[in-house]
């Protein structure tokens, strides 16, 4: 079994240290790094210290799980540790896996994840970029460590990542914003207000199960329950005369063009 080293030990590597030993994983093969020693992971049952050079040293893989801002510095730590044997997993946003290689001074396999919060609930999205030093069995370890959160995508084109930050990073804060106005509206309608919160995430859990598991496109899913002439239509009609549609392409390209200028920040430092 590959020894996998976290890093930081917030939420979301919380997260996937949750998922690993729910799907099997060892507490002995699992290991934290972080400041404090504490939090999440340490209730988990794993090992926390707070050295990342011995972490390194004991480890196969190194999920990397810092905050942005503070990843050069981890790397640079830890730098004269890293060698061959290692798989560095990123999941740090608006990080190449050029800067993370740069940063670490080695040509050690490199892979960059963009998870979101639902991994939390083990219903999480994920992308993920596997440079060109990576084998393919890394990057079947890498995509199973993850998938214990949720679903993975693979793409070949880093370039990619960006898109998937628009679209699922940062997802899950649109559809928030989405309840919190239709709650807000139900409200304006009458409704106690803990009645208009779970009117509203029940049909959005439903709503989204069935998208899911139909064999039809969210098109042809809207299409079926707008009756001509009925409340719904009156709705949607409201919505698009509204512009929605291009309001939620500029919010998803202003996302991703935010993850692009973070990613090149952080090249300039990385030269």
């Amino acid at each position: 079994m590959n020894k996998i080293g976290f890093i930081g030990a917030g939420n979301m590597a919380g997260s996937i240290i949750g998922g690993m030993l729910n799907a099997g994983f060892s507490t002995d093969d699992i290991r934290a790094s972080d400041p404090s020693a504490t939090g999440q992971a340490r209730q988990l049952g794993i090992k926390v210290i707070t050295d990342n050079q011995a972490l390194v040293k004991w480890a196969d893989v190194i999920v990397l799980a810092v905050k942005p801002q503070i990843m050069q510095s981890v790397c640079s730590q830890i730098s004269i540790q890293i060698s061959q044997r290692h798989l560095i997993l990123s999941i740090a946003a608006g990080i190449r896996s050029t800067s993370i290689s740069n940063w670490l001074a080695s040509d050690a396999a490199c892979i960059r994840v963009m998870p979101n919060t639902p991994a939390l609930l083990g219903l999480g999205m994920s992308g993920l970029y596997a440079s060109p030093h990576t084998s393919e069995e890394q990057v079947k370890l890498a995509t199973g460590i993850m998938e214990t959160t949720g679903r993975v995508i693979q793409f070949n084109d880093e370039a990619m990542i960006d898109a998937v930050t628009a679209v699922s990073g940062s997802g899950p804060a649109y559809y928030f914003l989405l309840m919190e106005a239709m709650i807000k509206a139900g409200v304006q309608q009458g409704l106690p207000e803990d009645d208009a919160r779970l009117l509203v995430t029940q049909t959005a859990l439903g709503a989204a199960t069935m998208a899911q598991q139909s064999n039809v496109d969210a098109q042809e899913l809207r299409r079926r329950v707008t009756s001509p002439g009925g409340t719904t239509e009156q709705a949607i009609k409201t919505l698009l005369d509204g512009n929605f549609m291009q309001l939620v392409n500029h919010a998803i390209d202003a996302a991703a063009r935010r993850s692009v200028e973070l990613s090149d920040e952080m090249d300039k430092n990385a030269q």
